[in-house]
């Protein structure tokens, strides 16, 4: 299984596979031309609160384990977890790219997914 992040503003490569756009908001001057984004599951996207809520802390990197707690606990909401399904079902049968704005994917949503469809865990 591959799964991988880039950031939406780099340009797409062909082993890319299928591209899914895991933010919740379309992405400051990206034509969906450009952005050659594949699938949106916005379901598995942070809740526009917890997303505010990690923005407004002053040591991001210190709140991230408990951003990443309270992220896990909304991914395991039934629609969530469907899409969480769809996609790791995805990225079995072919590479998947999670495109996202964010400027540290690393610290970011992005790195709970990845982790969650190549552990198996989400459930």
């Amino acid at each position: 299984m591959t799964v991988r992040v880039r950031r939406v503003h780099e340009p797409p490569e062909q082993e890319d596979g299928v591209r899914v756009l895991v933010d919740r908001l379309w992405p400051r001057g990206l034509s969906k031309d450009a952005a050659h984004i594949d699938e949106w599951p916005k379901a598995l996207t942070p809740s526009t609160e917890l997303r505010r809520w990690y923005h407004a802390q002053e040591d991001a990197a210190a709140t991230y384990d408990e951003f990443r707690r309270r992220y896990e606990a909304e991914l395991a909401a039934p629609e969530a977890a469907d899409s969480l399904d769809a996609l790791r079902a995805m990225a079995g049968r072919g590479p998947v790219t999670l495109v996202t704005a964010t400027r540290s994917p690393a610290r970011s949503h992005a790195s709970v997914l990845v982790d969650l469809l190549t552990s198996g865990g989400g459930h």
